[in-house]
């Protein structure tokens, strides 16, 4: 899986300019189902399975990462620009980036350290302090290579590094949307439903569209989430730990879970000894609460990587959870279409 994942963080798709991203996944699935692309763009699959399922599940992850738009050419020919999703600005600076549909390379600029006052040292950069420099000189210059509107997205590479962790940019969700490929390039015991969402990162309004046509009775978002596990982190600020497995949530910000899907899938995780974790504190949140409240409703879980860094040119996850979230997610399609 370590290839797929490789070349889907590498493809640029900020919310609302996920065609790359989705033409890629139509290539890996071709053949293998049946699907369909909605109007907002939603990729919808329908696997056969070697049975009919008792119940309809459907298993979602969405294919935007986070990013900026351009939103103003400086007379220096420096861009301005604000975040698609959530950016920290202190990440930011200085970062690489590509720019527009050329792709065409930048850097985020912020005023240099030494010439900072003491009160500006002391404050965090704000995006409004930030322009992106792709070396031009003046606006006209920049005119004719972007304009305002035009997505911008890290540019990072995938490191494999220490021992089975993986860094990219956009591992949220790109990474989900590995495992549910797989999932679809595989042998299912039911026939099972599919969602690569977009929009995800500004609102889970993909979500909330897929499940309408979709319709199913238990949805599952499959997602990373925020890891904490580094110095200065103790207790419950830690939520989840990278090597400890697939993490299962019991309540976030936007959704409260299903209590017998909860437990459902830590009984499967110790019939199957598959590693799993809950997420210890009640933060974030994700497209289950459109996957939730769609059409007439449906019962909802979260299955997440724990992943270090998120929304940031450095995502990281480890490998191992990656393949412990493949069995699981195997063991609920098959739980879960045929109870």
């Amino acid at each position: 899986m370590r290839e797929l994942l490789r070349e889907l963080t590498a493809l640029p798709g900020v919310s609302g300019r996920e065609e790359q991203v989705r033409e890629f996944i139509i290539r890996q699935i071709e053949g293998h189902c049946a699907w369909q692309v909605d109007p907002l763009g939603n990729l919808l699959v329908e696997k056969k399975g070697s049975r009919p399922a008792a119940h309809r599940v459907q298993f979602s992850a969405h294919m935007d990462e986070v990013g900026f738009l351009i939103t103003y050419l400086e007379e220096d020919g420096t861009l301005r620009f604000d975040a698609v999703g959530g950016v920290d600005a202190r990440i930011a600076a200085g970062k690489p980036v590509l720019v527009g549909q050329a792709l065409l390379p930048g850097v985020i600029g912020v005023k240099p350290i030494h010439l900072l006052s003491k009160e500006e040292r002391a404050k965090a950069p704000q995006l409004e302090d930030l322009a992106i420099d792709i070396g031009c000189t003046s606006r006209a210059e920049a005119e004719a290579l972007v304009q305002p509107g035009e997505p911008v997205v890290f540019l990072s590479d995938f490191t494999p590094y220490g021992e089975g962790f993986l860094k990219a940019k956009a591992l949220d969700d790109r990474a989900g949307c590995a495992l549910l490929i797989r999932m679809i390039q595989s042998e299912l015991p039911y026939d099972c439903l599919f969602s690569f969402t977009v929009q995800e990162e500004t609102g889970c309004t993909g979500g909330r569209t897929a499940a309408y046509t979709l319709r199913p009775e238990i949805a599952v978002a499959v997602e990373t989430t925020t890891a904490g596990d580094l110095a200065g982190a103790e207790g419950r600020d830690r939520v989840c730990r990278l090597g400890a497995g697939p993490v299962v949530s019991f309540m976030d910000r936007g959704t409260v879970y299903d209590a017998g899907l909860y437990r459902r899938i830590f009984r499967l995780a110790a019939e199957r000894q598959i590693p799993c974790q809950a997420k210890e504190k009640i933060a974030g949140g994700n497209e289950s609460r459109s996957l939730q409240t769609a059409a007439a409703g449906a019962r909802v879980a979260a299955v997440s990587l724990p992943c270090r860094y998120l929304h940031s040119p450095g995502d990281v996850i480890q490998e191992a959870d990656l393949e412990s979230t493949y069995r699981l997610l195997m063991a609920m399609a098959e739980d879960f279409c045929g109870a």
